[in-house]
């Protein structure tokens, strides 16, 4: 699809698909607001749930009307507007530090347009609900990468079993019994490359984006246009104008983009201010279920008993990562890896 106990301040920059952990702080937390939501949290949080779960379902449909390319740029653009308009109303501003541009541009590719492009590619040969699992593993390759990259993680017995048991069930869903039989063996490795990228964009996010002095929503936000004009860039390139303007592909890349990453961002900030990352993450359990149910009954793609048992041995696995430890003075260590929760 990884953070600190409790939000002190506001995220970093949001990835789009991702499972199971919170944001860096950036900024100091604002007061808390004695205004009360319109929605009950729980149904944000459900809203929050359907939303990136049906993500793969659409990037499906998307690709049934144009190209991989052009889907992830009308979500990044899609995304980006729901976002400018967001910043408009709450009147925030644009970080001024070219510095900090240029991390967003690293984190950008990392975060959104490598992953997002990825997710498209595999979606032309394997089943979205595939896809969907492939992407709950990004936890897994948080905390190994992170054990590397990050000095002051330290394993665990529970987080190394939790790895293990992971990618155990990685195999499970592949399976690995079998010989990989009837397996898009590119397409799968294409969704394995895109979960593993959103932990290396996350540990960049953390060492060059923590403390830059604006808001959440403005570091998300401009990530997300730099990705969209990586894309503009990639487009010429690579693909070719459409022949035509297919509706249900357009409208599946629409909502993609302004649902699945544009408001899903911004119901996923909200939850972590008011309930806490450590409840708000857990939305990332119940995206590849939802992916899962979406692709086999709207879809009509077939599932096996070694998917969904896989995919609850990767869930379990992802949780165990994401335990904390207790220091001597009994207060708990933060978790492997700090980052956004979203899901893709």
């Amino acid at each position: 699809m990884s953070t600190p106990p409790a939000p002190a301040a506001p995220a970093a920059p949001a990835a789009p698909v991702a499972p199971g952990t919170r944001p860096p702080s950036v900024t100091p937390a604002p007061a808390p607001s004695t205004r009360r939501p319109a929605l009950d949290w729980r149904v944000r949080f459900a809203a929050l749930s359907l939303i990136w779960g049906f993500s793969f379902l659409l990037i499906k449909v998307g690709t049934d009307g144009y190209a991989p390319f052009q889907v992830t740029f009308g979500r990044l653009l899609s995304g980006t507007a729901v976002l400018a308009v967001a910043m408009a109303v709450r009147r925030d501003r644009l970080p001024r530090s070219g510095r900090t541009w240029g991390h967003l541009f690293v984190a950008a590719f990392f975060l959104n347009a490598l992953p997002f492009s990825l997710f498209a590619y595999a979606e032309l040969t394997i089943p979205s609900t595939l896809a969907g699992i492939c992407n709950a593993t990004s936890p897994l390759w948080g905390m190994a990468l992170s054990l590397v990259a990050l000095s002051e993680d330290r394993p665990t017995r529970r987080r190394v079993a939790g790895l293990g048991l992971g990618f155990i069930g990685v195999l499970t869903v592949l399976g690995a019994w079998q010989g990989f039989s009837g397996l898009d063996v590119t397409g799968t490795a294409m969704a394995l490359l895109a979960s593993l990228s959103y932990p290396v964009g996350w540990i960049y996010v953390r060492r060059t984006l923590a403390g830059t002095g604006s808001s959440t929503l403005a570091l998300t936000g401009s990530q997300l246009f730099l990705g969209t004009v990586q894309l503009a860039v990639v487009l010429p390139v690579f693909t070719s104008v459409p022949a035509g303007v297919p509706l249900l592909p357009t409208l599946a890349v629409v909502a993609l983009g302004a649902l699945g990453t544009g408001l899903a961002v911004l119901l996923q900030y909200g939850l972590v201010q008011e309930v806490g990352p450590t409840t708000a993450q857990m939305v990332t359990y119940f995206i590849p279920v939802i992916a899962t149910a979406a692709g086999v009954t709207l879809l009509g793609e077939e599932l096996s008993w070694n998917t969904p048992v896989g995919a609850l041995i990767v869930l379990a696995g992802a949780a165990l990562t994401q335990s904390r430890a207790r220091s001597s003075s009994g207060t708990p260590r933060r978790p492997f890896l700090t980052r956004p929760l979203s899901r893709n």
